[in-house]
């Protein structure tokens, strides 16, 4: 199955440390903080970045997310934004 994972990915994937993923009361969603700002996150968004622990592989990133929302076939769009937030630089 990780035959489809590009290979810019990281394997397991890790929130940057110069990021903080957390709840923000303010903004009635989950935000990314860093030094220069805030990133407000959709709920997909921060499902999956809260995945990124670097214990979890991408497989089963996807395989919790589709059991946790009842949908199947989230390959594409989870990989998706694993490599937006690659190239964000949010998680290494």
């Amino acid at each position: 199955m990780s035959d489809s994972i590009p290979a810019q990915l990281p394997e397991r994937p890790q929130l940057n440390r110069r990021f903080r993923l957390q709840w923000e009361e303010a903004q009635q969603a989950y935000v990314l903080l860093y030094p220069e700002g805030m990133v407000k996150l959709n709920l997909s968004a921060a499902e999956i970045l809260k995945r990124c622990d670097g214990e979890h592989t991408i497989t089963q990133l996807i395989t919790e997310l589709e059991q946790a929302f009842g949908e199947s076939n989230l390959r594409d769009p989870i990989e998706g934004m694993l490599r937006a937030a690659f190239e964000k630089d949010w998680i290494q």
